[in-house]
C-alpha cells in the first residue's frame, strides 16, 4: 500500500512524457509535413531531435515545480488546470532559452511550432490527466491505492471527516478507527468506527494498523495538546493533517504570519476585493452578465411561457433579500412555487411539496435562477459571490453566528464557493459563512472562474432541488 503512490506518480510523469513528446512531434509535422503552411527550411533532424528532448526536461521540471506532481486527493481539475497552462508556458519559455544556450547559430525555430506546441500540450496533457484521473479514482473504489486513517476527535469535527470520506469512496480513504482525545472539548457524538486508544497510543495504533495518515479533528484543543499529538505522529512516522483549528486560524482571526526582520509577525489579513479588483471584478460581471442575457434570451423566452402555462400565478417571483452592506435588494427568479408557497416558510428540501410540475425541472438544473442576471447587471449583485438571505433569517444569523455579518462586505452572488461545495438549502450555516469569508478574502478572478465552471458541471448534473 504505502508504494502505491510512488507507482501513481511514476505512471503519471510516464504518461506526461509521452502526452509532452507527441504534443511536440505533432507540432512539428504539422508545421512541416503539411503543405498548408509558407515554405520554411526546417532544422536538421539530429537538431530537432536535441531541441526536442530539451524542451521535455523543460517541461517535465516546470511541471515539478508547479507542484504537478504532489498527488493530492480530492484536488480541484480546475485548479490543475491553472497550473498546466501556466507550467507550459513556462515550459516553452525555458527551453527558448535553454536551447538558444546549448544550440547556438544552430537554433533554429519556427514562431508557428511554438504556438502548435503550447496549444497542443496544454490540451493533449488536460485530456490525459482527467483520464488519468478516472482510471485512479476507480481503482481506489475497488480498494486499490487506499490511504489508511486514524482520527484523533471524538466530536462533530471527526463526524464530518468520517461523513465526506465515507460520501467520497473514489478518494481512497479507509478510516481505521479513532483515537480518544486527552479530553473531551465537546460532545462525544454516535460513532460506527472503533476506538483503538488514548494519544500516547498513537505510535503503537499506527504500527500496529500499519496507518499512513493521521487526522487531527479536535476543535478547542490547546497548542499543548496539539503539540503532543503532533509529536506522536511523527514519531510514528505518518503524515500528519489538523482539522478545523488551521481553517479557523485562516478565517476566523483573519492573520496571516508575515516577517519583520527575520522576525515572525501576524499581520491583519487584507480583504481580496478592494481598489481595482473591485473595479475588476464589476467590468467582469457586466461583460459576463451581458452576454448570458444576450445568448440565453431564447431559453429563458420558453421557461417563461413554460411557466406561465404549467400553474397559475406569475411568470417570476421577486423576493427581498439582504445584499451589499446590508442593504435590501429585489432578487428575480423564475417562479418555481405554488402561490400560496409564501404561506408554508422553510428552506426547501429535495421532493418538496410546495413546487410546480415546471418548477422541480427548473430547480433541479438551477435554471430559475437565470433572470438574476438581470440584478447583476443592474449592480445589485455579482456573478460569483455570497448568496443573498431573507431578512429574517439573517435577522436570526446575525445574532448566533459570529461574523456571520462580514459576508455581506459584498455583493451577493448568484453562485458561491460554498455552494459549489454542496453548502446550499438546509445545510449548516456556519460552514457556509466560513466558505463566504474564505471567498471573500482570497478573491482573484481565476477563483471567479473556478467557481463558474464547477456551477455548470453542476448544473448539467441537475443536483439542486
Amino acid at each position: 500500500m504505502r508504494r502505491s503512490p510512488l507507482v501513481l506518480l511514476g505512471a503519471q510523469l510516464l504518461l506526461d512524457a509521452l502526452t509532452v513528446l507527441a504534443a511536440l512531434v505533432l507540432a512539428y509535422k504539422l508545421r512541416f509535413d503539411a503543405d498548408i503552411f509558407s515554405v520554411y527550411d526546417p532544422p536538421k533532424l539530429e537538431t530537432y531531435g536535441l531541441m526536442l528532448g530539451t524542451t521535455l526536461v523543460t517541461m517535465l521540471v516546470a511541471f515539478h515545480m508547479s507542484g504537478l506532481y504532489h498527488l493530492g486527493r480530492g484536488s480541484s481539475r480546475i485548479d490543475e488546470f491553472y497550473k498546466l497552462t501556466a507550467s507550459v508556458s513556462m515550459g516553452v519559455i525555458g527551453s527558448l532559452a535553454l536551447n538558444s544556450v546549448i544550440l547556438g547559430d544552430k537554433f533554429l525555430y519556427s514562431r508557428l511550432i511554438l504556438v502548435f506546441a503550447w496549444i497542443f500540450c496544454v490540451v493533449f496533457t488536460s485530456v490525459q490527466r482527467v483520464l488519468f484521473g478516472v482510471v485512479v479514482s476507480t481503482l481506489r473504489r475497488r480498494g486499490l491505492g487506499v490511504q489508511r486513517v486514524l482520527v484523533v476527535g471524538m466530536g462533530d469535527a471527526a463526524r464530518t471527516i468520517l461523513e465526506r470520506m465515507a460520501a467520497r469512496p473514489d478518494l481512497g480513504y479507509r478510516v481505521l478507527g479513532a483515537i480518544e482525545p486527552p479530553r473531551l472539548t465537546e460532545e462525544r457524538t454516535v460513532w460506527d468506527v472503533p476506538v483503538l486508544g488514548g494519544v500516547d497510543d498513537i505510535v503503537a495504533v499506527a504500527r500496529r494498523e500499519r496507518a499512513d495518515e493521521l487526522i487531527v479533528a479536535m476543535p478547542g484543543a490547546t497548542p499543548a495538546e496539539l503539540m503532543d499529538i503532533v509529536g506522536h505522529g511523527q514519531d510514528a512516522n505518518i503524515s500528519i493533517r489538523l482539522y478545523p483549528d488551521i481553517v479557523q486560524l485562516m478565517i476566523e482571526p483573519e492573520v496571516n504570519v508575515g516577517v519583520l526582520g527575520g522576525i515572525p509577525m501576524y499581520n491583519v489579513r487584507d480583504v481580496g476585493l478592494r481598489g481595482f479588483n473591485r473595479v475588476l471584478k464589476r467590468a467582469f460581471d457586466i461583460v459576463f452578465s451581458a452576454a448570458v442575457l444576450t445568448l440565453l434570451s431564447p431559453l429563458m423566452l420558453i421557461i417563461a411561457a413554460i411557466v406561465k402555462f404549467d400553474s397559475p400565478g406569475p411568470v417570476f417571483f421577486i423576493q427581498e433579500r439582504v445584499g451589499l452592506d446590508g442593504k435590501l435588494i429585489h432578487v428575480i427568479k423564475f417562479r418555481t412555487m405554488r402561490t400560496d408557497a409564501g404561506q408554508q416558510p422553510g428552506w426547501t428540501v429535495p421532493g418538496d411539496p410546495r413546487r410546480t410540475r415546471s418548477g422541480a425541472w427548473l430547480r433541479r438544473f438551477s435554471l430559475d435562477e437565470l433572470p438574476q442576471f438581470i440584478n447583476v447587471l443592474l449592480g445589485e449583485m455579482s456573478v460569483v459571490g455570497p448568496r443573498p438571505e431573507q431578512v429574517h433569517y439573517v435577522q436570526q444569523f446575525s445574532l448566533t453566528i459570529p461574523r456571520y455579518m462580514r459576508r455581506h462586505r459584498e455583493k451577493a452572488g448568484i453562485t458561491g464557493w460554498a455552494q459549489v461545495n454542496g453548502l446550499r438549502g438546509d445545510t449548516s450555516i456556519e460552514e457556509r459563512t466560513r466558505y463566504d469569508l474564505d471567498y471573500i478574502e482570497r478573491w482573484s478572478l481565476l477563483f471567479d472562474l473556478k467557481i463558474i465552471v464547477r456551477t455548470v458541471v453542476q448544473m448539467l448534473r441537475g443536483t439542486a432541488y
